[in-house]
């Protein structure tokens, strides 16, 4: 028995199709008049934005729109958004897209709340009072950042993504939208998709795990791994690009209590060097952590392997395990992901460098099992 836990839900969750276009209900309901968008260029392009705007016209006037986030966001990229919605006076932030849109949203409400540099708040509980509010409106299925109290932001100038962590960085509303994932494009619905798969299995296995995170963790582990595929492959599909949204969802509510591990420890490294997309580095490397971490949580990753549908008839405890972590690779490359770091254009003589950065990252400090820069360093070259 678990003597203490905390758990909490601090955002409103909505889900319908079609909801999007009515976010000037929402917005009343927040008490707020000066609404402030932002977005980024894959938003515009797949024409998901106006519709959204014309919703929420039709009672506020947008004072404003953000839409260069880039794939990376960079703290120069927070600190640009921020003085132009300071200068409209907004007092409220609709966020639409995937994780750097919504985390630059958090950002930036940071700077519009508080003034000063956002490197002023990196870390975590820096941040001591509430927001200006927010509304999170996801366009993929991956991060999970419209229910988490956490942004990770890229510095450019270190070539690190730091994380700021609090509760007031939790979004007031998301709104579940599956009719605007319907068009994120194959490689993309992949790579987000294994993010929420990553969340759901490092948070299972944290060092902060909860029962209550344990079973959004095995109810999303199961979603993703009945529906990822058909989302890739057929993206029209209303019901498992429904489910993903869901499963992203209860996945990042299961880590914004219990967190990360060594798995996304690497991908920060990996991300924050070569600017290598966060899903696909969280698959490239999720084998590799998820091997490390089962000796020391077998009953764990026994349940993940049945969240997985991988049988137990006939199967020693061992082969199951290996063959949930054989079922993680297979749907990534099902899904048609790399599965090596040279593939997306990490050299092996930046491996060494890699490990010493991802044993400082945050995510590191709840794995449930204690990770050496040398064992990183091992882990990255199986990766390679």
């Amino acid at each position: 028995m678990q003597e203490f836990f905390e758990f909490g839900i601090g955002t409103r969750v909505l889900y319908k199709p079609g909801l999007a276009h009515e976010l000037g209900t929402v917005i009343e309901e927040l008490g707020a008049q000066r609404p402030f968008i932002i977005a980024d260029k894959g938003v515009v392009g797949a024409g998901l934005l106006d519709p959204i705007l014309n919703g929420i016209n039709a009672q506020y006037a947008a004072v404003g729109l953000f839409d260069a986030v880039p794939a990376n966001s960079s703290v120069d990229v927070v600190m640009e958004c921020a003085a132009i919605a300071k200068a409209a006076e907004a007092d409220l932030i609709v966020a639409i897209g995937g994780g750097s849109p919504l985390d630059t949203a958090k950002a930036v409400r940071i700077i519009l709340t508080f003034e000063g540099h956002l490197l002023d708040y990196q870390g975590y509980n820096v941040i001591s009072d509430r927001l200006i509010p927010m509304i999170a409106v996801p366009t993929t299925s991956g991060t999970g950042s419209e229910v988490t109290p956490y942004a990770v932001i890229r510095d450019a100038e270190q070539d690190l993504k730091l994380s700021f962590a609090s509760r007031y960085l939790l979004p007031d509303v998301a709104v579940l939208d599956p009719l605007l994932t319907c068009t994120l494009p194959p490689m993309l619905t992949a790579a987000t998709g294994i993010d929420a798969l990553s969340h759901a299995i490092e948070t299972f296995v944290s060092t902060e795990n909860t029962p209550f995170s344990d079973g959004m963790a095995l109810e999303a582990i199961r979603l993703i791994s009945t529906h990822l595929r058909t989302a890739v492959q057929q993206g029209e599909d209303m019901e498992a690009r429904s489910q993903m949204l869901i499963a992203a969802c209860m996945a990042g509510m299961a880590c914004a209590n219990s967190y990360f591990g060594v798995i996304h420890a690497m991908a920060h490294a990996v991300g924050g060097k070569f600017h290598v997309h966060h899903g696909t580095a969280i698959s490239i490397c999720m084998p590799h952590g998820m091997r490390y971490n089962s000796s020391v949580a077998p009953a764990r990753y026994l349940r993940i392997a049945e969240a997985l549908g991988v049988s137990r008839e006939g199967r020693s405890d061992a082969e199951v395990i290996a063959a949930g972590i054989a079922a993680v690779a297979a749907l990534a490359h099902d899904c048609g992901l790399p599965s090596r770091l040279r593939d997306v254009g990490v050299p092996t003589e930046a491996l060494t460098d890699l490990a010493a950065t991802a044993v400082i990252d945050g995510a590191i400090f709840h794995n449930p099992r204690e990770a050496s820069e040398e064992e990183v360093l091992a882990l990255f070259q199986a990766a390679w």
